[in-house]
């Protein structure tokens, strides 16, 4: 039998519901996203406020799947027909330039002594939290305007490029091997989308048959899919959030030409309603506060951190989209891509745990991903203004 530490499970699952509430009722006045109230409450209730929560590895798997879910949603997200071309190219130039930028930064800071590692650190600062954007831009409808383009290009390969970092980098086994694995999984990667492909094409009329049937064969054909590749990744040495971002590209071209709007309904309500919220909520549990408030000093990190985030994933897309977008624009979509949380989290944790961080470091790191998280997409909604619900009602 699994011990489960029922009262923190259930104390979790309430604070879930709790922030979902009070970010409804904030929304008349003030856009906050949900995620940041789920990382605040879990450090609230966590051993170092409240003592209310520690989680078990019951709990600790279920958080790990609701990354794998939140890395789906991105790779879902992302249409490839859509931002092939120009915007693609210039979400890879700037995520270069952002990557030059981090390591450079790193450096100095490992320079002078701040920080152990200019890898871990400079890595962490060169992701964008599109997952956690994905709800922020589909309810104020960027997601189908030209902006939205050029802003999921950015986020995706500011998730992406990372991911790849992560396995390629990060892990113990030579660089060769970890290229020979990642080749692997590639390969199978894209056996596994020519058979879904197929498959969701001449099995359509089932799924659609059985959508709103108890045998949710859609779902759980997508559930399939999800933790099939998490768990390929996981047996080949790579990171899970790879697996649920490939799974979601996947089932994007599966998909593609069906009506689908009831089954990413079905989806979103699994993943943001039920596992996504346990890995934030978890992580702001795991957030070492007693490493910052030993020494305050370490507290003005965040605010550091906070500042190189806009530095590095900002300063290229403003200099970039300088013929495309105006300068409110370009403003806009500095602070969306500066806008981090997820892979600081994940980096975080695995530099730590081999010894090349600080756990001070890593709490000061993800409180400015937390702060990154809070503020930079309601300044980038107040820099768009209408413009989204403009550029909708001329498509």
């Amino acid at each position: 039998m699994v011990n489960v530490d029922t009262e923190s499970f259930l104390t979790i699952v309430v604070v879930a519901a709790l922030s979902a509430y009070l970010a409804g009722v904030l929304a008349r006045r003030l856009v906050v996203p949900v995620v940041v109230l789920e990382l605040v409450f879990g450090i609230v209730v966590g051993p170092e406020v409240l003592g209310l929560a520690d989680p078990d590895d019951f709990i600790s798997f279920f958080a790990n799947l609701g990354l794998g879910m939140l890395f789906f949603f991105a790779g879902y997200e992302i249409d490839f027909e859509r931002i092939k071309g120009e915007p693609l190219k210039l979400a890879l130039a700037g995520w270069v330039v952002s990557l030059g930028l981090a390591y450079a930064l790193g450096g100095l800071l490992a320079a002078l002594g701040v920080v152990l590692s200019l890898v871990f650190v400079g890595s962490a600062m060169a992701t964008t939290a599109i997952g956690t954007l994905m709800p922020i831009l589909r309810d104020a409808g960027e997601l189908r305007t030209r902006f939205g383009t050029h802003l999921l290009a950015v986020g995706g390969i500011g998730e992406f490029g990372p991911i790849l970092l992560i396995t390629l980098v990060f892990s113990t086994k030579s660089a060769a091997a970890n290229a020979a694995i990642l080749l692997g999984f590639v390969a199978l990667a894209v056996v596994a989308g020519v058979f879904a492909v197929r498959w969701v094409g001449r099995g359509w009329e089932l799924f659609e048959r059985t959508i709103e049937a108890s045998s949710q064969l859609a779902i759980r054909f997508t559930v399939v899919v999800v933790f099939a590749l998490v768990a390929l990744a996981a047996s080949l040495g790579l990171e899970l959030l790879l697996g649920g971002f490939v799974a979601g590209i996947i089932l994007r071209l599966a998909l593609r030409g069906h009506d689908v709007e009831v089954l990413e309904s079905k989806l979103t309500a699994i993943g943001y309603g039920f596992l996504i919220p346990f890995f934030f909520v978890v992580s702001g549990i795991k957030v070492d506060l007693g490493a910052l408030t030993d020494d305050p000093v370490e507290l003005l990190k965040v605010p550091l951190f906070l500042v190189l985030f806009l530095v590095v994933r900002g300063a290229p897309a403003v200099v970039l989209y300088r013929r495309l977008l105006d300068v409110r624009d370009r403003m806009a979509l500095a602070v969306f891509s500066a806008t981090e949380l997820p892979l600081v989290v994940a980096i975080t944790t695995i530099a730590v745990e081999e010894g090349h961080m600080r756990s001070a470091t890593a709490a000061s790191l993800i409180l400015a991903a937390i702060c990154s998280t809070a503020v930079f997409p309601v300044v980038g909604l107040r820099l768009r203004g209408d413009r989204a619900s403009s550029a909708a009602a001329l498509a």
